[in-house]
């Protein structure tokens, strides 16, 4: 059993900041890659930001020089620093982890999803 649990957002205005935070929790050997997305009312969920188990990085390039990704393996947390803040930046915030954990006797690997977090930009 894993889950991810999102949280930071909320209304915010234009050129201020924001910090979302995702924490993992359950039968979790290792966190591997983990990426954040984000999905605007009537349209595609998009790819924001990803950041390797290295802690490599890479970024959209509608967010690129505004946002930055970290995470910390000892928390199993991720973070997305969004600065210059704009109305396009509005939607529903989510974070993404390939996990590789335990069920039972087994060792698995998969994705999951937490359960997004809305971010609000005011004009």
């Amino acid at each position: 059993q894993v889950q991810l649990a999102e949280s930071g957002g909320g209304l915010v205005q234009a050129g201020g900041s924001l910090r979302l935070s995702c924490a993992a929790s359950g039968s979790i050997r290792i966190i591997n890659a983990m990426c954040w997305y984000r999905q605007a009312p009537g349209k595609h969920r998009e790819l924001v930001a990803t950041i390797t188990s290295g802690g490599s990085t890479n970024y959209a390039d509608s967010v690129k020089g505004r946002f930055t990704t970290s995470r910390d393996n000892a928390k199993n947390t991720v973070t997305l620093q969004m600065n210059s803040l704009n109305p396009e930046d509005t939607a529903v915030y989510y974070c993404n982890a390939d996990v590789t954990y335990f069920s039972g006797v087994y060792r698995y690997r998969a994705d999951f999803w937490g359960q997004g977090t809305q971010v609000t930009v005011s004009s």
